[in-house]
């Protein structure tokens, strides 16, 4: 059961989260200021004011930080130029301030941040695909070229060049087999 709290003790709770000040908070919610200390303190031991001011200060804090949707929409405004900023600019009547949109820099800035949180498959798995190629065909002339070592070079240059149009081809037929 939850107790209640009189209007004394919710004038205390109410000051004492604007001000961490528990003596300071009991005189201002009417309490004498001889006793002030005593009761701020032990008012701050009752369960019941202690989560009372807890519960403030947890939604006090939840407003103050930003939430992934927020941050989200920050991002896209940056990135269509919706968002604007103060800076300082020299006239020749002096300096001036101005709202300038962000730059091109920092608006693909927030594009990039964008598109971090959202899948682009289809891109991703061509690139994907488009490296591990390159990786084999990587493999493919280290493993020819320790085996040629003592070849001339032209002859090897003709077997890399024939490798690599064959791991290339094999590559494109597995990915579209896929």
């Amino acid at each position: 059961m939850k107790r209640k709290m009189t209007p004394k003790q919710l004038k205390f709770a109410s000051e004492y989260i604007k001000t961490g000040n528990a003596t300071k908070s009991a005189i201002e919610a009417g309490y004498s200021k001889n006793t002030a200390a005593e009761i701020g303190k032990e008012n701050l031991k009752k369960p019941y004011i202690k989560a009372y001011i807890n519960e403030k200060l947890s939604e006090i804090e939840s407003h103050k930080i930003m939430d992934a949707k927020e941050a989200l929409q920050l991002l896209t405004r940056i990135a269509r130029a919706e968002e604007t900023e103060i800076v300082t600019v020299g006239t020749p009547d002096g300096l001036q301030q101005a709202e300038q949109p962000p730059s091109i820099k920092d608006r693909l800035v927030a594009v990039k941040e964008l598109l971090r949180r959202y899948s682009i498959s289809d891109i991703d798995k061509l690139q994907i695909k488009k490296l591990s190629a390159e990786i084999r065909v990587i493999e493919t002339k280290a493993n020819v070229a320790e085996r040629l070592e003592n070849r001339d070079n032209e002859q090897l240059d003709e077997i890399l060049d024939k490798l690599t149009d064959e791991v290339l081809s094999n590559g494109s037929k597995s990915t579209s087999n896929e």
